[in-house]
């Protein structure tokens, strides 16, 4: 079941974007060869024509790669010009600051600031989610040759041989953070008083696990195939497996940009919007995007440690293959890239829960603000995605229990295993 929040009134800008669009039957004026024309004239026009985003090298940086390469950033009359951080520290930095214009992002992150449990604090905005699903958690084939390979068994492992296990993940406050402590907490290990938590950033974690730093952790792809290929780590879950197609990286910036630049705000995801659509239209796209973001400038590894799990091929280190349906998505048929306000409220339900906000929120009135819903919306129509309706939706995730935001304290509440 869903429930229907009702929309800020249209702003005048927005309006006259809706209208130009109508008026001449497609969203923006263009050469549909080449992508070589311009925004249509007017108050739609983008306020801000070059735009700085930024990402991690992981595979769900692909959508904002691929609008750039692709030229999709310039039939919006906008110019993406990508930059490659090191961390989600520095990615938080540099929006909050405005060094960057806009990042790939954590969605825990994003609210984490918003919140100001996460560093500084600063009004944020979540324009789109990039992808769903495609990450893991990753155990060492140490713990795995002890017989860890999965959430009960780790749970057991850890009941029996005790000594201090640690677990890895990207950001505080942010979705690797949460996956990793709901699974654990799942099978009755508390993660902030059976384990020692660590900070690493995506691209050293293989490094780190490598040399014994680690006896798990959780990140986005390629880096827990990476593990596997490279014989130090098995696959533990993916986390589709913890939530099907929950929530992953959103496209992010400051509440403030948005307000100054709501135009280049709409053209930008528009163009982010249409590059997941190509990235999911066909396996040959697929592969295209993989040789692409692998490259150094952007991920720097092989292809075949990304384009196996882009395509749903999965190995768990032990032998094991299967074909997941539910691989990392950029698209899949309109339903990707919905900020939806129930998302957001679970994160902050999952901060209530480990400690990292000490009262309840307002949990639905902070999603407001923080999911640009309209914005999305008429982008969407900008790009000829069909959006759905629903702001809200309903999810199962791995301990059998629903979520679907209609009683955020209550649900932050219920769990057994807490801070």
């Amino acid at each position: 079941m869903t429930q229907a929040i009702p929309g800020a009134a249209a702003s005048p800008n927005r309006r006259d974007f809706i209208r130009k669009a109508g008026a001449v039957g497609t969203a923006v004026t263009f050469a549909s060869l080449g992508h070589s024309g311009v925004w249509a004239a007017g108050s739609d026009a983008p306020e801000k024509e070059e735009v700085k985003i930024g990402f991690i090298p992981l595979t769900d940086c692909a959508s904002v790669v691929m609008a750039s390469v692709l030229g999709f950033d310039k039939k919006y009359g906008v110019k993406i010009t990508p930059s490659k951080e090191a961390s989600w520290p520095g990615v938080r930095d540099k929006l909050v600051s405005g060094e960057l214009d806009m990042a790939h992002v954590l969605w825990g992150l994003l609210y984490g600031v918003h919140m100001g449990t996460a560093g500084p604090k600063k009004d944020m905005a979540i324009l789109m989610n990039l992808n769903n699903n495609g990450q893991a958690i990753t155990l060492s084939k140490k713990l795995a040759d002890k017989g860890a390979v999965d959430g009960p068994s780790l749970a057991k492992l850890m009941a029996s041989d005790k000594r201090e296990y640690t677990f890895a993940q990207t950001f505080p406050t942010g979705t690797h953070a949460m996956w990793l402590y709901y699974w654990m907490a799942s099978y009755g290990i508390n993660p902030l008083k059976d384990a020692k938590i660590i900070t690493v950033p995506p691209p050293q974690m293989v490094a780190n696990m490598r040399v014994g730093n680690m006896d798990g952790y959780c990140v986005g792809e390629p880096w827990g195939h990476r593990a596997i290929v490279d014989g130090i780590g098995i696959n533990g879950i993916t986390t589709q497996d913890i939530w099907k197609d929950h929530p992953e990286k959103a496209l992010g910036t400051t509440a403030d940009f948005v307000k100054k630049y709501p135009n280049t705000s709409r053209a930008v995801t528009a163009a982010i919007l249409e590059a997941g659509k190509w990235i999911d239209a066909s396996l040959s796209n697929k592969n295209k995007m993989a040789e692409t973001v692998a490259d150094k400038s952007y991920v720097n590894t092989s292809v075949d440690v990304i384009n196996q799990r882009i395509l749903g091929r999965y190995q768990n280190g032990l032998g094991k293959t299967w074909d997941d349906p539910n691989y990392m998505k950029f698209y899949n048929d309109g339903q990707v890239n919905m900020p939806y306000l129930s998302d957001g409220m679970w994160f902050l339900t999952q901060h209530k829960r480990w400690g990292l906000i000490k009262e309840h929120p307002d949990y639905l009135g902070i999603a407001k603000q923080i999911n640009q819903i309209d914005l999305y919306r008429d982008a969407a129509t900008a790009a000829k995605v069909s959006a759905p309706k629903e702001i809200m939706r309903t999810s199962k995730l791995v301990d059998g229990i629903v979520w679907d935001g209609k009683d955020p304290k209550k649900y932050a509440d219920s769990f057994k295993v807490h801070a």
